[in-house]
């Protein structure tokens, strides 16, 4: 499970990067560049609720556990 969240997180830079890439080309090649931009942002949003999804998926399972104060004291 902690595979997978470290992907998931390792593909949210990668979306960022390639999103930030987009955004400083000047739309070349024909295709403006906000919609590759857009679809970079588009993908960092669905592996923030994948990764979302995986840990709750775990606390659930009982793979992590949480800490802190208890909400009583």
């Amino acid at each position: 499970m902690k595979y997978l969240v470290a992907l998931a997180f390792l593909a949210i830079l990668a979306s960022l990067g390639s999103a930030l890439f987009f955004m400083l080309r000047d739309g070349r090649n024909g295709q403006p560049k906000t919609s590759r931009m857009a679809r970079a942002l588009g993908f960092r949003v669905g592996f923030s609720i994948l990764i979302f999804l995986c840990i709750l998926l775990a606390w659930k399972l009982g793979y992590i556990h949480p800490t802190g104060i208890n909400a009583g004291q």
